[in-house]
């Protein structure tokens, strides 16, 4: 009998499922050797190994129901093949044919698929924890019994989504096993260097939750210690740490290289091959035979080559500007809902957002609003007071101090079939939650076709005397990052049209909120739960000397200021939209009047109104007669002082260059 270096308890598994196992680690290892060998010849770009790291993603999968997501990262191959998804799919996924999951749009395991309840990495590698809050959130608010495994490394452990992940996950007792594989390195940097704890089953304890050690390396000790806990959560719902032990064989990526690795560490762990080890103990126990073992591999590789074969005879995509303009979003056919009676209140812009909201919690039960102090509190300005009360707080949720997971957790709803509402206490803080936004939620549907339904509030604006952390203009951030939809209301009729609107909107929108319109402006809105469409600006004002454009604050200045100088005709186009923004209602004024001024809140290098005036001057040069004329803040900081932030702000330069451009 040949000796092994794992002690395998079969506990009460049958040869059956010890077969299986067996099976289903081997395949993603001959995989990984084939995509080796095709990266050498130049078939393949890149490739991330988890060569000697497969049971643990292997025996994960195994233990887990088809229909419980599961979150891996760049070296779990085998979650992939355990899902049983066909080989010349993946091959056509990492060679980028059309027949992947990205349509060539992204690398490797950067994808997923609702097919097989698989949901896809990006590279920041940490925002994936949040995402599966999200997911094990759902399975909560739908009763579902089902765990979410997400896998992380120790590298990404020293991100900040990893404690914002875990401890929401903590708070809320999500359902979720963070399976940490601890190999050693972070790409090259030792453990030693990443952190100081001897190991990550110790900050369980910080989080108040368990956390669970095994052998990484040990196919059945991963299968056995998963299946049990699973169990355990589906019964009771919570967060569990499971921390596996285990080494990478090769580079980070092959280009990296080992050189930085001592050599006795392969040496170590190559007499701990997972695959090895195990092959023995089952060959020792006489569940299998030599014969058997040559017969899986002859199947094993006749079942690659054949997918090879399929994806390499693929054409390879061709270019279609429509097409990825399109996919940018989820298919929506946007309707008008319209108001059912003529029934009007009197309300002020944050009624109207609050009202747009509880009526679309009344319209959509799987609908969900997140943010700090937003329940019993009601949130910062009280858009949502009365909200527990009525919908309650599995709907209406207090979150901890942690934008990124709160904003990735929208995205794990939406993956789940749910829709988010999710408030920045102010747009100024949506930094901290910055990357989930900009890579996942916009990013998501082009990459593999999900959804991402998500509203993202964001009260804005100075004029308040809040200072610089309170009062930035933020959506020019957004405005250059296609797949995001931005509205910013100015009036409250339109502040509930478009909020409805963004709701039942399956795109992330993000929704802008000026803080000084809140309690500063009524008007009689309908009653009834009616929308607003995204993309349509509203001509609020004719006239034929000059077009002024505008959003938000700015067009009540615009307003005043017209007021104040009758003799000025002007078309006052309030955009609401700024992504995408009417460039079809603009275009046409700017050819009527000739003169065209646009103003901002936002400081004036970068801003949106430099966008606006440069399509201007490139479709309508030949029927203007000035300049386009752009106004914005100035390029600096928002000051608190009232006198600072009015100099800061443009309403007097708007004045100025409006009577200059009137004269010209």
């Amino acid at each position: 009998m040949t000796e092994h270096s794992l002690h395998f308890r079969r506990e009460n598994l049958s040869d059956e499922v010890l077969i299986d196992l067996y099976k289903a680690l081997l395949k993603p290892r001959m995989i990984e050797e084939k995509m080796l060998v095709l990266l050498r010849q130049g078939k393949l770009a890149k490739w991330f190994s988890g060569i000697g790291q497969e049971a643990i993603s292997v025996g994960t999968a195994m233990a887990l129901q088809r229909e419980e997501y599961i979150l891996p990262m760049h070296r779990n191959l085998g979650v992939f093949t355990v899902r049983g998804i066909p080989l010349n799919r993946l091959f056509s996924q990492f060679t980028g044919k059309p027949g992947g999951f990205t349509k060539g749009r992204d690398r490797s395991f950067h994808m997923g698929t609702q097919e097989f309840h698989i949901v896809g990495m990006i590279s920041h590698l940490g925002p994936q924890m949040g995402v599966a809050d999200g997911v094990a959130l759902g399975n909560l608010l739908k009763k579902n019994p089902h765990v979410t495994a997400v896998f992380t490394g120790d590298g990404a452990s020293s991100e900040g989504d990893f404690h914002e992940s875990i401890n929401v996950a903590a708070v809320w007792d999500l359902p979720v096993i963070f399976v940490i594989e601890n190999n050693g390195y972070g790409l090259s940097t030792p453990s030693s260097e990443q952190f100081r704890c001897k190991q990550f089953i110790d900050k369980a304890i910080g989080y108040g939750i368990e956390g669970v050690q095994v052998d990484g390396n040990n196919i059945l000790e991963v299968y056995n210690t998963v299946n049990e806990l699973a169990a355990s959560m589906r019964e009771r719902p919570r967060p569990i740490i499971l921390e596996c032990m285990t080494f990478r064989m090769r580079g980070h990526e092959e280009a990296s290289g080992t050189k930085y690795v001592p050599q006795e560490l392969f040496e170590m762990w190559g007499k701990k091959d997972p695959i090895k080890n195990y092959e023995e103990y089952l060959l020792n126990e006489g569940v299998i035979d030599t014969d058997f073992v040559d017969r899986i591999r002859a199947g094993i590789k006749e079942e690659i080559e054949k997918g090879l074969s399929i994806a390499f005879a693929e054409k390879e995509i061709e270019p279609d500007d429509a097409r990825e303009l399109n996919d940018r979003f989820a298919p929506y056919d946007a309707k008008p809902i319209l108001a059912s009676t003529e029934n009007k209140s009197e309300k002020r812009f944050l009624d109207a957002i609050s009202d747009g909201m509880k009526q679309g919690m009344e319209r959509h039960p799987n609908l969900i609003i997140m943010g700090q102090d937003i329940a019993e509190y009601g949130g910062a300005f009280k858009a949502t007071a009365g909200f527990v009360e009525q919908f309650g707080k599995m709907r209406v949720r207090n979150t901890p101090l942690c934008e990124s997971a709160i904003l990735g957790a929208g995205l794990g709803l939406s993956i789940n079939g749910c829709k988010s509402i999710i408030e920045m206490q102010f747009s100024d803080f949506v930094t901290c939650g910055f990357n989930q936004i900009v890579n996942n939620l916009a990013k998501t549907h082009y990459r593999w076709g999900q959804a991402a339904d998500v509203v993202v509030r964001m009260p804005t604006g100075a004029g308040v005397g809040a200072g610089p952390f309170h009062s930035q203009s933020t959506e020019a951030w957004f405005f250059h990052v296609p797949g995001l939809k931005i509205v910013y209301p100015a009036f409250p009729e339109d502040a509930k049209g478009l909020m409805a609107s963004a709701i039942e909107d399956p795109n992330p929108v993000m929704y802008f909120e000026h803080k000084a319109l809140y309690r500063s402006i009524t008007a009689n809105i309908p009653d009834d739960y009616y929308t607003t469409e995204i993309g349509k600006a509203n001509l609020i004002r004719k006239g034929d000397d000059l077009t002024i454009v505008t959003y938000g604050l700015g067009v009540h200045w615009a307003m005043e200021i017209l007021d104040q100088h009758p003799e000025i005709s002007a078309d006052l186009i309030d955009l609401r939209t700024l992504l995408p923004w009417d460039e079809e209602t603009v275009l046409k004024s700017v050819k009527k009047n000739s003169k065209v001024i646009v103003m901002h809140e936002d400081s004036i290098t970068g801003g949106i109104g430099a966008e606006i005036t440069s399509r201007i001057s490139e479709t309508c040069f030949a029927e203007l007669d000035a300049a386009p004329v752009r106004i914005g803040a100035l390029d600096t900081p928002v000051p608190m002082s009232s006198a600072l932030e009015w100099n800061y702000l443009p309403k007097k330069r708007f004045e100025e260059a409006l009577l200059k451009l009137a004269a010209y």
